[in-house]
């Protein structure tokens, strides 16, 4: 066999091996309550953008992670709109998870101050989450 054949070969090997990779599915947002229930495939990510403003002392606790079915991505990451200007206005907090193995599990989270547990949260974010 002569070098060019053998590279040939080698190519077409190499190009038929990556065309056989199943693309990774699209992360999925979620915004609002009315997108939930979620059904996600196992290794899809999944980011909550939530209202928050943590100068009012309000903050997002994770309640309930959907262990299990859902691994956290690391911790919540805050951002206001910089196009405000004004200090201690409203932004979101983002929570970011992978689906980590099929079945079904409930994602909770609750806006409150976190020194007064005992005092009904001021929102909920409640969530079931299907993997297959």
């Amino acid at each position: 066999m002569t070098a060019s054949r053998v590279l040939l070969s080698s190519s077409l090997i190499l190009l038929a091996s990556c065309a056989s990779q199943p693309t990774p599915p699209q992360p999925l947002l979620v915004e609002k309550q009315s997108q939930c229930p979620v059904t996600l495939d196992v290794g899809q990510a999944i980011t909550l953008a939530l209202p928050s403003n943590p100068s009012t002392g309000y903050r997002w606790l994770l309640q309930n992670p959907a262990n299990g079915v859902l691994a956290a991505l690391g911790p919540e990451v805050y951002s206001n709109p910089e196009d405000t200007g004004l200090v201690g206005s409203a932004g979101r907090s983002l929570w970011r998870f992978k689906a980590s193995a099929s079945g079904s599990g409930h994602l909770l989270l609750v806006y409150q101050q976190p020194w007064a547990p005992e005092v009904k949260p001021a929102m909920s974010f409640d969530c079931d989450i299907q993997v297959r």
